[in-house]
C-alpha cells in the first residue's frame, strides 16, 4: 500500500481543516515529527498569526509553532485548494448545537465538501469533530463516494475522536491515547499507522460508529456525574451541610468512588454539548435518554442558583440585587484557559444584569468581550474590589490572589471552593 510507505518514511503530507483547539495542536505535533502539514482555516486573522509564528492556543507554545513555520514543515492558508497537495486530510471543525439543541453539522458539511473537491485516489480522510454515531458513514462517506471513488479501496475513511483538555500540562496530543475506527480494515490500518507516528498509544475499534460513541460516552459520563454533584450541592445547601467537605471525605475511599465537583455550570465546547448529540441520536431509535436529559436540566440551572446565592449574600447586609455592584472573578469556562465557549460566567453576568445589578469582571485571559448587549472590559485585579458590593469567584485561575480577595471584598461568593479552609462571615459558598 503506497500510502502506508509514505506514512512510515514521513513523506506523506497532512492537511488539517480547522486550526482551533484540536486542529492546531495536531498540526504542529505532526510538523514537529517531520511531516509536511498544510493547515486550512477560513479565519484570515488566525492564518496571519500562525504564519508570523504566534500561537493563540496556550497548549501550543509559539516557539514550537515558529520552528515548524521557519523550517517549512507547517504552512497555514485560507485557500482550500492547497488541501489537494495532502495525502491525509484531518477534519477538526466545530460541531455546535442549534437553538433547538439539535446537532448543527454546517461546519462538517462544508469541510467535507472542501475535501470532496480535492479528493484523489489513495487519500486517507479522517473526521475528528465530535458528532453523533453514524456521521462518518451517513454524512461523510456518501459525499466523498459521489466523486466516483470506492470508499475503503480508492480512498480510506476513518473517525478518530479528538481528546483535548486545554490547560492540562500532563496530558496533551502526544500522550493521550487515540481511538480510531475505519470504515473497513484497510482504512483502520492506515489511520492507525498514521497516528502511531506521533501518538504514544493508538486504540483501534471495529467501526467509525463505535469511535463516535466513545467520545460521547466520555463527555456524557462527566456531564452526568457533574449533574449528580450539582444536585448534591443544592441538597446540601438546604441541609446546611458543606458539600465540599462531603466530597473530600468520600474520595478517601480507595475504590468504587471517583470525585466530581459542583460548580456554577458547564462550559467549553464538549461537555455542555456532547450529551445532546447522544440524546438526539437516541430519539431517532425511539429511546429516551432520561438520565442524560435530567443531568442537562440540573447543570443548566446552576447559573441561576449562583445568582440566587448572590442575592442571599447581599441580603445579609440588607442590600438588594437590584442596584448592587457585582464583580465576577474569572470568566473563562475553566481554570487557566483563554476560552469563553459556553462559559457559565456569561449566563451569570446576563442574569445579574437582568436582575438590575451593575456587573463587572476580572480575568487575565480576556481584556474585554461582548455578550448580548453587555460590552465589558476586564478590571485590574488590584482595584477590582473598589466600589463593589460583592465578588463572585466563577473561574478559579491560579494567578488570582484569593487571600487578598478575602481581605478586600465586603462580600465574597465562592463557586469553585477556591477559598477552601477559609471561614469568615462575609464569605459564602455555592
Amino acid at each position: 500500500m503506497e500510502l502506508l510507505k509514505k506514512i512510515e518514511n514521513k513523506h506523506a503530507k497532512l492537511g488539517v481543516i480547522g486550526l482551533g483547539y484540536v486542529g492546531l495542536p495536531l498540526a504542529v505535533e505532526f510538523a514537529r515529527a517531520g511531516f509536511g502539514v498544510i493547515g486550512y482555516d477560513v479565519d484570515e486573522r488566525k492564518v496571519a498569526e500562525l504564519m508570523a509564528g504566534r500561537s493563540y492556543i496556550p497548549d501550543v507554545p509559539s516557539n514550537h509553532l515558529a520552528e515548524v513555520v521557519k523550517n517549512g514543515k507547517f504552512v497555514a492558508t485560507t485557500d482550500p485548494t492547497r488541501l489537494g497537495e495532502a495525502d491525509i486530510i484531518d477534519i477538526c471543525v466545530p460541531t455546535p448545537l442549534r437553538k433547538t439543541k439539535d446537532p448543527d453539522m454546517t461546519y462538517v458539511v462544508q469541510a467535507v465538501d472542501a475535501t470532496a473537491a480535492i479528493l484523489k485516489q489513495g487519500q486517507l480522510i479522517i473526521l475528528e469533530s465530535t458528532t453523533y454515531p453514524g456521521t462518518t458513514v451517513e454524512v461523510v462517506q456518501p459525499t466523498l463516494a459521489a466523486k466516483g471513488f470506492t470508499p475503503g479501496t480508492d480512498f480510506y475513511l476513518a473517525f478518530s475522536p479528538e481528546r483535548v483538555d486545554p490547560g492540562n500540562p500532563q496530558y496533551q496530543t502526544k500522550n493521550i491515547p487515540k481511538v480510531v475506527g475505519g470504515i473497513n480494515d484497510d482504512s483502520t490500518r492506515v489511520a492507525v499507522a498514521f497516528y502511531s507516528q506521533v501518538m504514544d498509544t493508538v486504540v483501534p475499534v471495529s467501526s467509525p460508529s463505535v469511535a463516535e460513541l466513545v467520545k460521547l460516552l466520555e463527555n456524557t459520563f462527566r456531564a452526568v456525574n457533574i449533574g449528580l454533584v450539582n444536585e448534591l450541592a443544592l441538597m446540601c445547601h438546604r441541609m446546611g451541610i458543606d458539600v465540599w467537605e462531603v466530597i473530600d471525605a468520600a474520595k478517601t475511599k480507595p475504590f468504587g468512588f471517583m470525585p466530581f465537583y459542583p460548580g456554577p455550570g458547564l462550559g467549553g465546547h464538549c461537555i455542555p454539548i456532547d450529551p445532546h448529540y447522544l440524546s438526539w441520536k437516541a430519539r431517532q431509535y425511539n429511546f429516551e435518554a432520561r438520565f442524560i436529559d435530567l443531568a442537562g436540566v440540573i447543570n443548566s440551572g446552576m447559573p441561576e442558583f449562583v445568582v440566587h446565592r448572590v442575592a442571599d449574600a447581599l441580603n445579609t447586609q440588607r442590600k438588594a440585587l437590584n442596584g448592587a455592584r457585582v464583580h465576577v472573578i474569572g470568566v473563562a469556562y475553566k481554570r487557566d484557559v483563554n476560552d469563553l465557549r459556553e462559559s457559565p460566567a456569561l449566563e451569570i453576568l446576563e442574569l445579574l444584569d437582568q436582575g438590575g445589578a451593575t456587573v463587572s469582571y476580572t480575568d487575565p485571559y480576556f481584556a474585554g468581550f461582548t455578550h448580548g448587549h453587555l460590552d465589558l472590559t476586564s478590571v485590574d485585579e488590584v482595584t477590582m474590589h473598589e466600589g463593589v458590593d460583592i465578588g463572585v469567584i466563577v473561574t478559579d485561575h491560579k494567578a488570582f490572589d484569593y487571600a487578598g480577595m478575602v481581605k478586600k471584598f465586603p462580600l465574597l461568593l465562592d463557586t469553585r471552593n477556591a477559598l477552601k479552609g477559609v471561614s469568615a462571615p462575609h464569605v459564602f459558598r455555592l
